[in-house]
């Protein structure tokens, strides 16, 4: 009787909290999603791919000219740490399957500039790639003046994609964890790449 009981309780407990997870997604991005500034919002989505591929593609492209292999070294680093953040998030929301929070909750939330979005809203892409580049680049470059710029824009990305109403916060929450850990478990990653690569 007490076994059944604590099952119960504990099954309560999981429903209650799963509810209240939700209205604090909603509730938040209801109000995040209100804020006027939908133009800069959408600049912001739109540069991230440029931006996550072209930076690290670009240095790419310099260290081979000028035959720098330590900055090829680099380019490599950041640029693999922004496709397996992209890969996970993209394979991780063919599992999951959310649906985007504007078609939803229409009555709630607006998209802006993103109503033509079917893929799944769990988690964010942009802010995983936004991420990852932000924390590699700030591996690379540990200055204060990498750092912050790198996290001021990572985070303007998470708050543009709610803003635009095609994400949770938990989506964006989600993929700056990713985005941070790719960038920090790449480290190992690349290791084993430069052996291949450069025989090292």
């Amino acid at each position: 009787m007490i076994k059944k009981v604590s099952i119960l309780l504990t099954l309560l407990l999981i429903t209650s909290f799963k509810c209240n997870a939700q209205n604090w997604d909603i509730n938040t991005l209801n109000k995040i999603n209100e804020w006027e500034i939908h133009g800069a919002s959408k600049v912001i989505s739109n540069t991230t791919p440029i931006i996550t591929i072209g930076l690290p593609s670009a240095m790419g492209i310099y260290a081979l000219i000028e035959k720098d292999k330590p900055l090829l070294k680099k380019a490599i680093y950041i640029g693999t740490s922004v496709i397996e953040a992209v890969g996970i998030s993209y394979v991780t929301k063919e599992i999951v399957d959310r649906e985007r929070p504007f078609l939803k909750y229409p009555n709630k939330i607006t998209p802006y500039g993103a109503s033509g979005i079917k893929s799944s809203s769990f988690p964010s892409s942009h802010t995983a790639a936004a991420f990852s580049l932000a924390t590699s680049l700030s591996i690379t470059y540990p200055k204060w003046y990498v750092i912050a710029p790198s996290a001021i824009w990572a985070t303007s990305v998470g708050i543009a994609r709610m803003n635009q109403g095609v994400h949770y916060p938990s989506d964006v929450i989600t993929g700056a964890v990713i985005g941070v850990g790719c960038g920090f478990l790449n480290i190992y990653a690349n290791r084993w790449l430069n052996k291949v690569l450069f025989d090292e």
